[in-house]
């Protein structure tokens, strides 16, 4: 039985750090200093995503329908494959179109010393007719939370463990605090898959990068899975480095948010993997995929594959 713990943070103070998301490895660092080691040693964390606080409603491929006020102030059922997706799928497409759909995804930012920081909240004007002369969209970051061996032993995390953790840069100064907005847990093995089970071909979507070469120590360098039908120089790489007790070290992954062609055996087992990740450090969020159904609508007027293996 795999578990994983769905976690929805609520923004309180101005963030220091990457404007689209929050790396696992911070993540992890946040939550595990609130652990024994034994626990913390078992703790695996996804990346961050940013969700705005606004209104929306279900997507199309969503085992619920129907639209809601503030839809991304809490967590939402999880009964599919997909639903695990909805907060972490890029083009945000729960997002309603009433509003500045656009503006409402994206930060208002400040200035810390030379340093960009991203408030916790941003505020839109309204019709004078309208009730009250503005609306405020709060910021949320949304995780996954897995335990690697006895997830019955780790997992669910007391709520108080994770209320007020902080995350991003200039922490010892108050920034990047949150507060706990939801949380719930989910069994990989329980939800449907069917999507995925009957269709005739499929792709994976990176949802976060994958990595090639560490200069970590304790990790090794992976291949390209060879489930994947592309060449590995067909790859758009990205650098980036992982810090860990004042160490830096660089790597190089395999960008997130490419598309390429599943070409292995048992895409449901797959699926399932891709929520808890494959490859070297996956353990602080790399390596996450999503497995859709080929020629699925990705995003409307993008749903295929290009020539460079990107959709």
């Amino acid at each position: 039985m795999t578990v994983v713990q769905e976690v929805l943070l609520q923004l309180e103070q101005d963030y220091v750090g990457h404007p689209y998301f929050v790396s696992g490895n911070a993540v992890f660092t946040a939550i595990a200093r609130e652990l024994d080691d034994a626990a913390a040693n078992e703790l695996q964390a996804s990346t961050g995503v940013f969700v705005p606080g606004t209104h929306g409603a279900f997507p199309d491929e969503h085992s619920q329908f129907g639209g809601k006020p503030y839809f991304g102030t809490s967590l939402r059922p999880v009964e599919a494959y997909e639903d695990l997706f909805l907060f972490r799928d890029a083009a945000q497409r729960w997002v309603g179109d009433s509003g500045p759909r656009d503006a409402e995804n994206t930060h208002e930012m400040r200035s810390y010393a030379g340093r960009t920081g991203f408030a916790p909240a941003s505020w839109f004007g309204k019709p004078v007719a309208a009730h009250g002369r503005k609306r405020t969209v709060n910021t949320y970051l949304h995780c996954y939370l897995h335990a690697a061996g006895r997830d019955g032993d780790v997992l669910p995390l007391d709520e108080a463990v994770l209320d007020g953790v902080r995350v991003g840069g200039a922490r010892n100064l108050g920034l990047g605090a949150t507060s706990l907005a939801d949380t719930q847990t989910v069994v990989l093995e329980e939800l449907d898959y069917s999507r995925v089970r009957e269709a005739d071909a499929h792709v994976v979507e990176l949802v976060s990068p994958y990595v090639l070469r560490t200069g970590h120590p304790g990790a090794d360098d992976q291949s390209v899975p060879w489930w994947w039908g592309v060449d590995d120089g067909e790859l758009r790489r990205r650098e980036s480095r992982l810090v860990q007790g004042g160490e830096s070290y660089e790597l190089t992954t395999v960008d997130h948010g490419q598309v390429v062609p599943y070409t292995g055996s048992d895409p449901v087992a797959t699926a399932r993997q891709g929520v808890v990740r494959v490859g070297s450090h996956s353990k602080f969020g790399f390596g996450e995929f999503r497995v859709r159904p080929a020629g699925a609508d990705r995003v409307p007027g993008r749903d295929g594959l290009s020539s460079e293996g990107e959709a």
